[in-house]
């Protein structure tokens, strides 16, 4: 299993831009903020984040022999069109 380099740092930059200034981010900066607990909000995020990556991607790679990629991709766009349609109609709703 040798290491794609490119793919390690292509996968790095779509997901560091996705992430800068998610929710995520603000309940880590709000953690931080409220606990004064740097190095215990950093270790707690951490693990979450590596935990919920490693399950991605063993998923990902599990269920990628049994299904096309191309059908991956569109049942994940539809699942953020599904989330994204949801928080319009709760936000014209409230």
């Amino acid at each position: 299993m040798l290491l794609n380099l490119r793919l390690i740092a292509s996968t790095f930059l779509m997901i560091f831009l996705a992430e800068l200034g998610d929710k995520t981010q603000v309940s880590i900066f709000a953690l931080a903020a409220n606990r004064k607990a740097f190095l215990s909000v950093f270790i707690g995020a951490t693990g979450a984040l590596i935990l919920t990556t490693l399950i991605a991607a063993a998923l990902g790679s599990v269920i990628g022999r049994f299904i096309p990629e191309k059908v991956i991709k569109i049942v994940a766009g539809a699942v953020f069109i599904g989330f994204g349609a949801l928080t319009l109609y709760e936000a014209f709703k409230a």
